[in-house]
């Protein structure tokens, strides 16, 4: 982690995540019933629990709306959920508003050009590898793992990294 990351990952209280491309692999599986169907990673999952844990709020702002998406909130209490969302920096003001967190607390997580907005408004902005050129040149850090495979948990740890909290989470599973 470069020292700018780190200082950047310390002041983080909020994170932000788009879920097509970022917690999932970006596939949208459209079934013959009409349903849509997305795949979420189960270490990503637990990240974000222990993230939570750690005391950094939770949230999802996303354009497509989706049953799934509001059931995976719900399974990783992630408190605030904003779908079908066209205008994902207006969304993002009024979580600020809500929550009293100036944007340098806040971090984003997103994969293209919609997410570009909040991005660059962000404290930390994070995507990942296969992101489009133009999202990579406004971020602060690129994942190593990919969408739906590891890379939100990937974020997790480094944010509890930084804020030195990462310890007292894994504490536990190594009784």
């Amino acid at each position: 982690m470069s020292d700018d990351f780190v200082t950047r990952a310390k002041r983080i209280k909020l994170i932000a995540f788009d879920v097509d491309g970022v917690m999932t692999d970006g596939s949208l599986i459209l079934g013959d019933d009409g349903q849509e169907y997305k795949v979420f990673n189960s270490l990503d999952g637990h990240g974000l629990k222990m993230l939570r844990r750690s005391g950094v709020e939770l949230a999802i702002i996303t354009g497509r709306t989706s049953q799934v998406v509001i059931k995976r909130a719900a399974n990783l209490g992630i408190p605030y959920l904003y779908q079908g969302i066209e205008d994902k920096l207006e969304a993002w003001l009024e979580l600020l508003a809500e929550l009293g967190v100036a944007p340098e607390e806040c971090a984003f997580m997103g994969d293209d050009v919609v997410d570009l907005p909040v991005l660059r408004r962000s404290g930390l902005a994070l995507s990942v590898p296969a992101a489009p050129a133009l999202v990579k040149q406004h971020v602060h850090y690129i994942t190593q793992l990919g969408a739906g495979r590891g890379a939100v948990r990937e974020v997790c740890e480094l944010i509890m990294q930084a804020q030195g909290t990462l310890d007292a989470q894994l504490a536990p599973y190594l009784k």
